[in-house]
């Protein structure tokens, strides 16, 4: 005995599922451009991710809500640390809400970030990555191209994660 749809209407299910799917909606996938995002630093000032052309990128989505967006910012700012003389910059975009910031503060002293967080609490930056949910990060060339992108947390390690951030990066340099 078949069980489930009749193929025809499985057929009508597929076709209202994919229409309702925009074309060209989604993250930026490996070679496209990174959309020129404008967001505000702590201190306030207006950045656009373009201010970071000419270095190898890290571009992560997250907020202090999300237990593993919390989890990889060690890894993240550790990464940092050891990239960053190789022209390689760790840019964080925090979603949390306005009302949040004394808290997210908190947390960024606490956890010893000191790489670059900018803040988004409308969360426009989810809109225009066509990101879904968090942590969301995308390893960006310095022509501003997107390389690798990653829904969900960065495993500390990890070997597609490092090789392609090396090969972004000048060699010869510690």
């Amino acid at each position: 005995m078949r069980t489930g749809l009749p193929r025809l209407s499985r057929l009508a299910v597929l076709v209202a599922v994919t229409a309702c799917v925009p074309e060209g909606d989604g993250p930026p996938r490996a070679g496209d451009p990174l959309p020129d995002l404008r967001v505000r630093s702590l201190a306030g000032a207006e950045v656009a991710l373009s201010s970071y052309r000419g270095r190898a990128v890290l571009l992560n989505l997250w907020a202090t809500w999300c237990p593993p967006c919390r989890a990889e910012m060690p890894y993240f700012q550790e990464l940092s640390r050891a990239y960053g003389p190789r022209g390689f910059a760790v840019v964080g975009v925090s979603v949390d809400n306005a009302g949040a910031r004394e808290l997210l503060e908190a947390f960024l002293t606490e956890a010893g970030v000191e790489y670059d967080i900018l803040l988004d609490p409308t969360m426009t930056s989810m809109d225009e990555l066509g990101v879904l949910g968090l942590p969301a990060s995308f390893l960006v060339d310095p022509d501003g191209v997107v390389r690798l992108v990653r829904t969900g947390p960065v495993p500390e390690g990890d070997t597609l994660f490092l090789q392609q951030l090396e090969s972004l990066l000048p060699s010869g340099m510690p």
